[in-house]
């Protein structure tokens, strides 16, 4: 009786290139540029399409446990998006309430407020969670579920 390997179609055995789970930076760049490489090709087999999945996963996989982001606040996530799109503070002064509030806001003198989250939200198109900030780095809570019920 043939040994179950060879009764099994070639697509389901295990080749010695195929991707297995990342140990290296290394390894973790090369299987970016297979990906890139797949994902660039107009016309891709169901063989390629499985691998460019399992490359995905193998890839999220190793940067989840391997490159962590620092929780921000949402003061900091305010000042990354005016840079990423060249704004100033008084770009933001209808949105917020005026320039004086806008620079207390980015001086983490004043709290964002429901409303203020909202309007940023819209503006930057991102959740309005990105800016919730439940502590700041001196461990004192600047706004929580409790206070945005109560606006």
């Amino acid at each position: 009786m043939p040994a179950i390997a060879e009764r099994l179609p070639a697509k389901y055995l295990v080749k010695a290139e195929a991707p297995r789970i990342i140990a290296s930076r290394e390894q973790h760049e090369a299987y970016i540029q297979r990906l890139l490489e797949l994902q660039r090709k107009a016309h891709r087999s169901a063989e390629e399409t499985e691998t460019a999945k399992l490359l995905v996963v193998l890839i999220a996989d190793y940067e989840a446990k391997q490159f962590t982001i620092e929780k921000a606040s949402g003061v900091e996530v305010l000042r990354e998006l005016m840079d990423a799109n060249g704004l100033r503070q008084k770009d933001l002064a209808d949105d917020l309430g005026g320039e004086s509030i806008v620079s207390l806001i980015l001086k983490e003198k004043r709290q964002l407020n429901r409303q203020q989250m909202e309007k940023l939200s819209h503006r930057f198109h991102v959740s309005p969670a990105v800016f919730f900030q439940v502590f700041q780095s001196t461990g004192r809570p600047v706004i929580s579920s409790r206070t945005l019920q109560a606006e």
